[in-house]
């Protein structure tokens, strides 16, 4: 009697452990439905009206707690998304549209949170950019989780978000034909001492002065009343443009009320309640009505106006025999580059050519102003061509004296809601 009960608790313990086995496999299987799946290459399948949407086989844990996309091919329309959902997450939904997942979308740089409708949160992503997602370890223990997203290996910004009990997994969306990305589920995030720096506030430190701006990653938003003309919210670089450094970019995420942004470039000391452009040793293109202003409360027509979606630059193009006033600052905006430049690039212009400072001087030589004769004499002379550009394209230029110390990338912003995505080196130079 005893070796038949011993037979038939043999064969339940056999049962037992195929059945956890059957779990284990299903559990870790890999889900998806218009994607096609080769080898870590990930392509959309469908036909543009339905959603393609890949969920990976494990979720994130403390031993593997990131993970990464690039963007091989945009596609049609680059609505390609990166994010976290739960296992049996419905696969005819982008990650981040339904309950209980979250996910950064390439095509408008939004967070969607649970939700259809998106929230501003950094800049659009193109073709060989990275988007990475992960959890903070100290996060795992809670019943809250912290969920951050990266670009190029820097962080865009993070969000709180519930623990789900069977665990957040990686997941990404595709919706337009030809969208194409390299998926890396074991993509390590903070091991390296650069990175351990890479916070989203460190991105605070790119800053030498902020007022009324709140920095998010990479993405600047006014906080301040937007009431008059002394509500002006302004952001300086810590470091001025160099030979090395010499140009920059800002993507208008969202307008705000009146769309009052201006781009530019200013003197370290810049008065904190003047918008960029109206004061002595500065220089800016305004979003709001296509104006250059030059050391002046006054603008002159210079180039089109700009709405959300455009991407605003400005740079300068030194004479080649210009000579950097501190060669340490020059070095320290170098280390701090990117080396890939974007695949909407502006035209690496530098140097000026001779012809072209004969052929500005004579645009624009009679129009300097007595002021920038002043400050001419006060730092002999060391004029440069500041250029601007709107969507990659080249618009204006315009000749400054620079200012002692140099000239800073400059932002002001001055109605409620304004919000714009900044990009300090997007060039290799």
């Amino acid at each position: 009697m005893d070796d038949i009960n011993l037979h038939y608790r043999f064969l339940n313990w056999r049962r037992r452990i195929r059945e956890i086995r059957e779990v284990r496999a299903v559990r870790y299987q890999e889900r998806y439905k218009r994607i096609l799946v080769d080898g870590d290459t990930l392509s959309y399948q469908g036909n543009s009206d339905e959603v393609g949407c890949y969920v990976a086989p494990r979720s994130l844990s403390k031993g593997n707690c990131y993970f990464e996309v690039t963007i091989v091919d945009t596609g049609v329309r680059g609505t390609i998304a990166v994010g976290l959902v739960p296992q049996h997450y419905k696969l005819d939904h982008q990650p981040g549209w339904l309950p209980h997942s979250i996910a950064y979308h390439a095509d408008d740089g939004k967070l969607y949170n649970g939700s259809t409708v998106g929230k501003q949160f950094g800049l659009k992503c193109i073709t060989g950019d990275r988007i990475g997602c992960g959890i903070y370890l100290e996060s795992f223990e809670t019943g809250l989780t912290t969920v951050f997203f990266t670009k190029n290996g820097k962080e865009v910004g993070s969000v709180v978000f519930p623990q789900s009990p069977d665990g957040l997994f990686p997941a990404v969306g595709m919706h337009s034909l030809g969208e194409e990305v390299r998926l890396d589920l074991h993509a390590e995030w903070g091991t390296d001492e650069d990175d351990s720096a890479m916070m989203v506030d460190s991105h605070e430190d790119e800053w030498g002065r902020l007022h009324d701006v709140k920095v998010s990653g990479t993405l600047l938003e006014y906080v301040g009343k937007g009431k008059s003309i002394l509500d002006v919210g302004l952001a300086l670089a810590r470091h001025p443009l160099s030979t090395r450094c010499h140009y920059f970019e800002v993507e208008i995420m969202d307008a705000g009320e009146k769309c009052y942004i201006a781009l530019g470039l200013a003197r370290r000391d810049y008065p904190k309640n003047r918008h960029p452009g109206w004061s002595r040793g500065s220089v800016a293109y305004h979003a709001d009505d296509g104006k250059i202003f030059h050391g002046s409360g006054v603008g002159d027509p210079f180039g089109p106006r700009c709405f959300e979606g455009d991407v605003m630059g400005c740079g300068i193009m030194f004479p080649r025999d210009y000579i950097l006033d501190s060669e340490e600052d020059s070095d320290d905006c170098l280390n701090s580059m990117e080396v890939k430049p974007k695949q909407r690039r502006v035209q690496n212009v530098l140097y000026l050519n001779d012809a072209g400072v004969e052929e500005q001087e004579e645009e624009e030589g009679e129009e300097e102003e007595e002021e920038g004769e002043e400050m001419e004499q006060e730092h002999h002379g060391k004029k440069v061509m500041v250029f601007f550009t709107r969507n990659g394209k080249i618009i204006g230029k315009r000749e400054a004296v620079v200012p002692a110390g140099g000239f800073y990338p400059t932002i002001g912003m001055m109605s409620s809601g304004e919000k714009v995505g900044v990009d300090l080196h997007p060039l290799s130079g």
